[in-house]
């Protein structure tokens, strides 16, 4: 039996796929999708195995990454549940649905954990939170152990999770904009197009980079660019006048409050 089954490779489920193949081995991995010919050129990029279809799947492997839609978590379930033999370990993708709700569709006894991803992922540069239904504990460490490359992974209660999602599973689609803007503005100011993302794009990820390696406060980081009179602090003027802050919190809030709907579907 392998370590590990992707059901769904979408862009969550892929990202997780691969980086499961960089921490436990593509040997160990094997992939099933909804359109089989996706999951056959993500296991041919891999170098892991494609299932037929999701059964075939949900047999070969312990722990079971199921990476489809919420609204189509329940019929999958009743798919696999007929096939699902003791030992073996649900981890769900899906926003939204807690371990109380997946418990309920499946077998009793049936070892539910949730894991909440972000598409960095997919090259070890993202973070994963996890968590489990009472009384699966014991399957954590090795869910952070296959999913080590993906970037971090934390713990986190489950209560949280809604909130995670808003800012660290949508928070790359924020983030995007801001940066082809920066590169636009770059343009307007002469850089070649190119060379204008590529310094937009290494400017945030440094920035994001000199906050987790140095743990400083990043309202201190930007005083500490902000010279008096300077022209950081007439770009930074400009930003608050035209709300930057307040609509990167609402799109935040948004995306939390959506989220919790989708949970009640």
């Amino acid at each position: 039996m392998k370590q590990a089954a992707f059901i769904g490779t979408g862009n969550m489920g892929g990202a997780l796929a691969r980086a499961a193949c960089r921490s436990i081995g593509p040997g160990q991995v094997i992939l099933s999708n909804r359109t089989r010919e996706k999951a056959e050129v993500l296991s041919g990029e891999l170098g892991c195995t494609a299932a037929r279809d999701n059964r075939e799947a949900a047999q070969a492997a312990r722990y079971l990454f199921l990476g489809v839609k919420p609204h189509l978590m329940r019929g999958l379930l009743e798919e696999i549940a007929p096939i699902l033999t003791p030992g073996q370990v649900l981890v769900s993708m899906a926003a939204g649905l807690t371990t109380e709700t997946l418990s309920a569709w499946v077998p009793a006894g049936t070892a539910v954990l949730r894991v909440m991803p972000n598409t960095p992922c997919s090259i070890g540069k993202g973070v994963v939170a996890l968590c489990a239904a009472p009384g699966a504990e014991e399957h954590l460490p090795d869910v952070e152990a296959i999913l080590a490359a993906a970037g971090r992974v934390e713990r986190l209660e489950e209560r949280l999770f809604d909130a995670f999602s808003a800012v660290a599973g949508c928070g790359p689609a924020f983030v995007y904009p801001f940066l082809e803007a920066m590169a636009d503005g770059g343009v307007l100011a002469g850089l070649p197009r190119q060379q204008a993302l590529t310094f937009a794009a290494q400017t945030v990820l440094g920035a994001a980079a000199l906050v987790l390696e140095s743990g400083g406060h990043p309202g201190a980081l930007k005083d500490a660019v902000c010279s008096p009179g300077g022209s950081t602090i007439e770009g930074v003027a400009a930003l608050e006048r035209h709300g930057f802050r307040g609509a990167v919190i609402d799109a935040v809030e948004a995306a939390w409050n959506k989220n919790a709907a989708l949970g009640k579907q």
